[in-house]
């Protein structure tokens, strides 16, 4: 007599999208490996869009010397996964996620004055510079354009070598010498990666975290114009004493601006995810 699955009468309790329970009564072996390998085979791997999980299997009734009368419980339940979703991504899948929050920046230049005012007489001109005492400019801090975006791969077993990993190490800390996904050479800098190894052996899921800053052109500093700078560059303003010719008297005012390189440059297309 070949071995039997039949589901159950009472079989089938459900709570709405969160999880599932069928059960089978299997009949006509003494064997728990072929009962629960057709268990497997007759339960769907998926119900109403829930992940079937590791089925169970209790003996009910076994006799060893009349097979055929033996008899086993099977249940197999659907339910979200631990991220809380309806199934396991797949291998060569990935999702974004990303905000605009911003990032904060000391700066001591501002855009432009809109006013200024005195006591008495003219309001000494400081071309820009914020926060000028006698003897220093103290600047404010401020928010700033930051792209923060990350990235989640499902990457194959193969991919993610010693060597693979090296590559990520390396790269974190560079910004992009060529374009990535949608920013100009500079405008990426990658903030890092983080992986583990799924629960099949076979593949990984590595999470990377990107931040991009626009570069600028036109720029202007008191009266120096036509300044340029990429997006992970660092601009920095040296200040002077300069006789104002406004109020007649000394004050601290930009005299140069510098362009510093702060991150090295790396290939993102080494990171294996595609570069659009």
């Amino acid at each position: 007599m070949p071995i039997t699955c039949t589901e159950n009468a009472d079989s089938r309790v459900v709570t709405e999208n969160q999880s599932a329970e069928l059960t089978y009564t299997l009949v006509g072996s003494d064997d728990p490996l072929a009962a629960m390998t057709l268990l497997k085979t007759t339960a769907p791997e998926s119900y109403q869009g829930l992940p079937r999980q590791n089925p169970t299997l209790e003996p009910v009734y076994i006799d060893q010397t009349n097979p055929d009368r033996c008899i086993w419980l099977g249940t197999v339940t659907y339910a979200v996964n631990s991220a809380g979703g309806a199934s396991s991504p797949s291998t060569g899948s990935s999702s974004f996620s990303f905000d605009t929050g911003g990032g904060t920046q000391h700066i001591t230049q501002s855009l432009g004055t809109t006013a200024s005012y005195a006591a008495s007489g003219t309001a000494p001109n400081f071309r820009g510079a914020i926060g000028v005492t006698h003897d220093s400019v103290e600047g404010v801090d401020i928010l700033v354009p930051v792209y923060n975006f990350s990235e989640t791969h499902y990457l194959p077993d193969t991919q993610v070598t010693s060597s693979y990993k090296g590559v990520l190490f390396n790269l974190t800390g560079k910004v992009n010498s060529g374009s990535f996904r949608g920013l100009a050479a500079g405008e990426c800098l990658l903030l890092g990666a983080s992986g583990t190894q799924r629960s099949d052996g076979a593949s990984w899921e590595i999470t990377f975290k990107f931040a991009g800053s626009p570069n600028r052109t036109g720029m202007s500093v008191g009266a120096m114009t036509g300044i340029s700078k990429k997006g992970w560059e660092y601009l920095w303003v040296r200040y002077g004493d300069v006789e104002d010719a406004y109020s007649s008297t000394l004050v601290k005012q930009p005299v140069a601006a510098y362009v510093e390189k702060v991150y090295e440059q790396g290939d993102f297309a080494q990171l294996g995810i595609g570069t659009t």
